[in-house]
């Protein structure tokens, strides 16, 4: 079976062992960020100043 392309990209990460990260959907743009520490962590839709979803342009194929 061939492997699919993943469809979240990590645009940024910072920590080991607790820390943050930042995945953009490559479909959408939309950018989420990812909170961990130890085994829990947690992901939200990050948003601008304004309150509304950074969304990352995507250059099509």
């Amino acid at each position: 079976m061939p492997k699919k392309d993943n469809r979240f990209e990590k645009v940024y990460s910072q920590g080991s062992l607790s820390g943050v990260e930042i995945l953009v959907d490559k479909e959408t743009g939309v950018n989420y960020i990812f909170g961990f520490n130890g085994y829990a962590g947690g992901m939200t839709v990050l948003l601008d100043k304004f309150g509304k979803p950074v969304i990352t342009p995507i250059e099509k194929d």
